[in-house]
């Protein structure tokens, strides 16, 4: 899951989907099949290639769970076909432990892991959490291996995705 004011804050630049500005909410950033000793699958189906008709029932649900902020803006299937709620977003700054806490309590699950990236003030800022599925993708498991990443300070800022102002590119 990727937090989309860390994602602005940090980029040269990003758009808001042709849909309109995004929730200030955690948004999809992929979904990858791992095997538990966190290898992962090398030779999918090629002849199994995106089709936009197969998600077209998805699509609302998509746009909401699972914008695309890169430039230029587009209507997301881009995106999806490339990549095939929590609302702490105050501004403020909170520990590591109490976002790892209410992942946990909101979700069951013990095993996550916190990305964070650096803003231009060198303020630590939550960028991607991940999660780990079964495979049905339905329910939340505990993660057999967890990435390598970033490491987060324990002052986290939520920067805000809310404001009002009307930009296409920020």
């Amino acid at each position: 899951m990727q937090w989309p004011g860390s994602y602005c804050d940090t980029r040269q630049s990003c758009c808001y989907p042709e849909t309109g500005k995004p929730d200030e909410d955690f948004g999809i950033h992929g979904l990858w099949p791992n095997y538990n000793d966190g290898t992962y699958p090398s030779s999918c189906d090629r002849s199994n290639s995106f089709d936009e008709s197969k998600i077209s029932d998805l699509l609302s649900r998509l746009e909401k769970d699972w914008p695309t902020l890169a430039c230029p803006s587009g209507d997301g299937i881009k995106f999806w076909g490339h990549e095939w709620r929590i609302r702490p977003a105050d501004g403020k700054y909170h520990s590591l432990e109490s976002i790892k806490e209410a992942i946990e309590q909101a979700l069951g699950v013990t095993t996550i892991f916190i990305d964070c990236n650096v803003d231009t003030r060198g303020n630590h800022q939550i960028y991607q959490v991940y999660l780990c599925v079964d495979t049905s993708a339905s329910n939340f498991i505990e993660c057999p291996v967890l990435p390598h990443g970033r490491p987060c300070g324990n002052k986290i800022e939520f920067p805000s995705f809310s404001s009002d102002s009307n930009h296409d590119e920020l």
